[in-house]
């Protein structure tokens, strides 16, 4: 009894994954902000996220609901509309003392199917006179989010990581930068990388299951794991580093694809190939690309680009092995030896994954 328990909770697990899988893919990043002091006179702070979340939180503040597949002049208009309920939840300081900045709003359509519609939001004022420090706060994004602040559009920009709503350290105007904490940046960038596979790499997720349900064995399984943490790693440093750039229009499909391909696979297949580990590699190459999306839209510390990518790429594989662990022990451990374990785990489960990534497919090609 305890057993058809683990199972069927084991099953309410991937269901409940898959499904939100199909919901949500690439989650992360959705929100950044940079600031630029001009000449000790002016200010510009720029705030970049996600349009349709933003308005969503906005609508909710007064008890609304946004309305079903809002166009991007809508989004725009709508977010425009609570200027001054969204000035409640933004908070520029000098001195302590809070200063209300003139605001645009403008909000421009996803680039593909795999992407937000995105709202580019301007404060613009003067610095006080005699102001010695700048502090910010921004409540509409309940995640982590990167701030970037300078002193001059040359110089090279300090970055805060704040959680919603957080006061940023202060940031003073007339002194040198401090230091960048190295150590801080790896941990922030190793838990960034961590949280891009979970819980919101939901296809990242959905490939690693693939990679895992064709043979519990642990040869099989590792021999696929290296392959595509060796891929992905080269063409994330090449992409970050502006060697290899791919469009998102094809980079999103072709990774919907991969998944669909290694769960199809495993239904017909029991036993590990060695053109699996070659696809799993070619596969692997593209995900890299899309994990480099991810990054790009974080922002890396241009002081610690090396350390913030090479922790991120570590917080990718800690997310990998979460997964491939979560696995083993919840069905793996007890059932993998089970005659019926293909039957009803593997091939089942990989047709669930392969009709989300099906979908995923013909939404992402067929998006305008």
């Amino acid at each position: 009894m305890l057993r058809i328990r683990v199972l069927a909770s084991a099953w309410v697990a991937v269901a409940a994954l898959v499904y939100a899988a199909a919901m949500h893919a690439h989650e992360i990043g959705t929100s950044r902000v940079a600031v630029l002091f001009q000449d000790g006179q002016s200010y510009q702070v720029e705030i970049v996220t996600d349009a349709t979340a933003l308005a969503e939180k906005l609508e909710a503040s007064v008890g609304a609901s946004l309305p079903a597949n809002p166009s991007a002049p809508t989004l725009q208009s709508l977010i425009a509309n609570f200027d001054e309920r969204f000035r409640q939840r933004v908070k520029l300081s000098f001195d302590g003392l809070a200063v209300r900045p003139a605001i645009t709003y403008s909000v421009e359509p996803p680039i593909d199917a795999a992407s937000a519609a995105a709202a580019t939001i301007r404060l613009t004022g003067e610095i006080p006179p005699n102001a010695r420090q700048f502090t910010w706060t921004f409540g509409w994004t309940f995640a982590s989010y990167a701030m970037t602040v300078r002193r001059t559009a040359s110089e090279n920009p300090t970055t805060q990581w704040l959680e919603g709503g957080d006061t940023s350290a202060p940031f003073a105007l007339t002194s040198p930068a401090p230091p960048v904490d190295r150590l801080h940046t790896a941990w922030r960038y190793l838990v960034l990388g961590f949280t891009h596979i979970l819980p919101y790499g939901f296809d990242h997720v959905l490939f690693v299951l693939g990679i895992y349900l064709l043979s519990g064995r642990a040869r099989s399984v590792l021999c696929q794991v290296s392959a595509f943490t060796v891929a992905h790693s080269i063409t994330l440093g090449l992409s970050m580093y502006g060697i290899v750039t791919v469009s998102p229009r094809v980079v999103e499909p072709m990774i919907a694809i991969s998944i669909a391909y290694v769960a199809i696979e495993n239904i017909f297949l029991s036993e590990l190939k060695s053109w699996r580990i070659a696809l799993v590699f070619a596969f692997g190459l593209l995900h890299g690309l899309g994990f480099a999306g991810a990054l790009k839209e974080l922002g890396l510390p241009r002081s610690e680009f090396l350390t913030a990518l090479v922790t991120f790429n570590v917080g990718v594989e800690a997310g990998q092995l979460a997964v491939i662990g979560t696995s083993f022990l919840l069905v793996g451990w007890h059932y993998a030896n089970r005659v019926w374990y293909r039957s009803r785990i593997v091939v089942p489960v990989s047709a669930m994954i392969a009709c989300t990534a099906v979908y995923w497919t013909v939404q992402r090609l067929s998006f305008p």
